[in-house]
């Protein structure tokens, strides 16, 4: 969920860098969108993962029995 929240601040102080010619403050935002969407990436390819050895685990189970 942090990862969502980063995406949104850093887009707003990128805007708000824009708007106000703050090089400084637009580049914090991209830092901190970027931030989220690695964040973002991360969590997803960890469910993956997971949901992949637990497939992998019941595929087993199965073969025991």
């Amino acid at each position: 969920m942090g990862s969502i929240t980063d995406k949104i601040k850093g887009k707003a102080k990128q805007v708000e860098g824009r708007l106000t010619g703050d090089k400084i403050r637009e580049g914090q935002g991209t830092v901190q969108k970027a931030k989220g969407d690695v964040e973002g990436t991360v969590e997803r390819t960890k469910r993956r993962v997971k949901a992949r050895v637990d497939e992998a685990r019941v595929k087993r189970a199965m073969k025991k029995r």
